[in-house]
């Protein structure tokens, strides 16, 4: 049977920026930067909490439940809080908080770690996006808006942020589609 959906499917081309952007090696330059700055932040934070009694230590959590109880306490006041979130946070992360203590700590050092090597990047840079709303919902400002942003530009970048890195072995590896243009012959590709 013929493939009838064809006929209404429209296909949009790329325009040349966000082609050279998200698709070309050539701009892997402009990727590896952001990564190496937004891995420094994860990883120095990551690190600051993994060696710090209050967060992974005898005292773990307590840090943790410090920051949940500042972001409540905001929340109570009607400022930068809502409320879905400081519910999620009083009775979900604070009776919790030792073990959220450890998720964000050695979260963060792993998405640093991913960012600098070029490891999954894509999806290392996810996870950072998604701690970073969290603080954001939270109602912590600092370098969180900046660090989304970055984050959710190397996640477009998932296919060339990582190309000064491991990713460049990694992702051919998992099974991504990267391959060279084709050269007079067509029929044949050179994987990467």
């Amino acid at each position: 049977m013929p493939n009838t959906s064809s006929k209404h499917e429209i296909i949009i081309p790329e325009n040349p920026v966000s082609n050279f952007l998200f698709n070309n090696t050539r701009a892997a330059t402009i990727w590896l930067i952001i990564r190496l700055y937004v891995g420094y932040a994860w990883i120095t934070s990551g690190w600051k909490k993994i060696t710090s009694e209050a967060w992974t230590g005898d005292q773990a959590g307590t840090a943790l439940q410090g920051f949940v109880k500042g972001a409540l306490a905001k929340a109570e006041a009607g400022k930068d809080v809502t409320g879905w979130y400081a519910d999620f946070l009083g009775n979900i992360v604070l009776p919790n908080a030792k073990v959220f203590g450890y998720m964000v700590a050695f979260g963060e050092l792993l998405v640093g770690l991913g960012l600098i090597l070029g490891l999954l990047t894509g999806i290392a840079a996810f996870f950072g996006g998604i701690m970073n709303a969290s603080f954001l919902f939270a109602g912590t400002l600092s370098t969180n808006p900046i660090l989304f942003i970055l984050a959710t530009w190397l996640v477009l970048a998932w296919k060339n942020a990582g190309w000064y890195g491991l990713d460049r072995w990694a992702l051919p590896f998992l099974g991504t589609p990267w391959g060279r243009k084709p050269s007079s012959d067509s029929s044949k590709t050179t994987p990467l």
